[in-house]
């Protein structure tokens, strides 16, 4: 089939059913557990697995853990609340502010981010973001540090290499923490964690190792967001989670999965990627979703340096042969 705008279509009923058989074997054959535990954080991935997981072996053998911290968006574990109960699952909510705590002070990383904008005092909230405007003009993959204060005043920095580490390594305390607590329920229980990264992610290295990118299962990774999301309509998962902005919810200051990442507008995002992943050549490309040529140029070429760069989260630590 030629490529186009429904090339990631796919057979949701068939779909589902081939998941839903692929986690009881991975529970009761693999594993020899007897229940799941998925990291529920109100967006579609983790709902979508909640989904799943009960399908494939019972409401009463699936635990749904919500796990803010002090700077998670309250919608979050809102939503996520609210579609446990829907779906009948157990579930807790684990605020893991102290967790983080205990690596990392908050004092700590305000003090960096005040020693980057001097304006930044308490009561301030920040991200870091990529230009997103990626098909539309050429431009670094520098990430910029955005400080509001109480005012609403915004201030920016561009960061150094450096300075962006320092930055992310606070972000990347918290989805570790998470995947402490997760662990901690799935021993405890005799259960398997589900992983909920996305092909998109997978690919392009969206993913946090020994974060959620540490997990028993990744039922998802063979599907592309766009893929997660027909699922997800299939499946019924609530309307506010559906129409959701994605976000890494990382940060005092809220920003999308666009912004922090991909650079890209996701109903574009997941077919670029997609002819990319199969060699679909520029011109074919640029056809068939209406885009222009060197905006599949700059896509194509931002997809191959964010895969190159982040190989080493998709393979196992490097060792010595015997």
């Amino acid at each position: 089939m030629s490529f186009g705008v429904h090339s990631l279509d796919i057979d949701v009923v068939r779909e589902a059913e081939r998941i839903v058989e692929f986690l009881g074997h991975c529970v009761h054959t693999v594993y020899r557990r007897s229940g799941i535990v998925v990291g529920m954080s109100g967006g579609i991935d983790s709902a979508v697995m909640a989904e799943l997981s009960w399908r494939a072996i019972g409401k009463e053998n699936v635990l749904g853990l919500v796990l803010p911290e002090r700077e998670s968006n309250p919608s979050s574990s809102e939503y996520a609340v609210a579609h446990a109960k829907k779906m009948g699952i157990e579930y807790r909510v684990k605020d893991i502010t102290k967790t983080v705590e205990s690596v990392m002070s908050y004092a700590e990383r305000d003090a960096y981010v005040k020693s980057l904008v001097p304006e930044y005092t308490e009561g301030s909230m920040y991200h870091i973001a990529l230009p997103t405007d990626l098909l539309e003009r050429d431009s670094f993959n520098v990430y910029v540090l955005k400080v509001e204060t109480p005012d609403g005043t915004i201030h920016k920095k561009r960061l150094g290499t450096q300075e962006f580490r320092r930055v992310t390594s606070f972000a990347n305390i918290k989805i570790r923490a998470r995947m402490l607590h997760l662990y901690h329920e799935a021993e405890r229980l005799g259960y398997v964690v589900a992983g909920t990264t996305n092909r998109t992610e997978y690919l392009l290295g969206d993913f946090c190792k020994y974060g959620d990118g540490g997990t028993d299962i990744e039922a998802l990774a063979h599907l592309y967001k766009n893929q997660v999301y027909q699922l997800g309509r299939h499946l019924g998962v609530p309307r506010e989670i559906l129409e959701r902005t994605p976000s890494p919810d990382t940060f005092s200051l809220p920003v999308s999965d666009q912004e922090f990442f991909f650079r890209i507008p996701f109903d574009k995002l997941d077919h670029l990627l997609y002819a990319w992943e199969r060699g679909i050549g520029v011109e074919e490309t640029a056809e068939a979703l209406g885009v222009g040529l060197d905006a599949v140029k700059r896509a194509f070429a931002d997809f191959a340096s964010k895969n190159r760069a982040t190989a080493h989260l998709r393979v196992m630590p490097y060792s010595l042969e015997a």
